[in-house]
């Protein structure tokens, strides 16, 4: 199969950057495959695991939200709000963690702590569900 250049980055770095042969995309409007010689495209993304499947061989999992995918002639960059590998995250931290910010839900005052507080529960639930715990 042929090969094409994947990047992923987030703000803190750039988690990946080699040659692939598919790239599966949590895409707004629905997972999408990435193949060589895909069609110029561009794509929102939405919270979920964008899977790698490498040219040397293997698989790399990743967790991302937000962002955008990037499709043109030199292959796919993934510009990710936050990108996570799948293989760094531990369930029982990342449950004590969803505990902890439903606490801090419940108590938080004014409408811009609750925001704050809702949305890093929304984002700890979403890594949650894309880990299938």
């Amino acid at each position: 199969m042929d090969s094409f250049a994947f990047e992923l980055v987030s703000p803190e770095r750039l988690l990946l950057s080699e040659p692939v042969t598919a790239v599966v995309v949590p895409g707004t409007d629905g997972e999408f495959t990435v193949l060589a010689n895909h069609a110029p495209f561009m794509s929102t993304l939405k919270p979920g695991v964008v899977t790698v499947s490498q040219a040397a061989g293997g698989t790399e999992k990743f967790f991302v939200r937000g962002g955008f995918a990037d499709i043109d002639g030199k292959g796919l960059t993934i510009l990710a709000e936050q990108a996570v590998p799948l293989e760094s995250l531990d369930a029982a931290r990342l449950a004590a963690e969803i505990k902890n910010a439903e606490e801090d839900l419940a108590d938080a005052r004014g409408d811009l702590a609750r925001t704050a507080a809702q949305e890093k529960l929304d984002q700890l639930r979403e890594l949650r569900a894309a880990l299938g715990h």
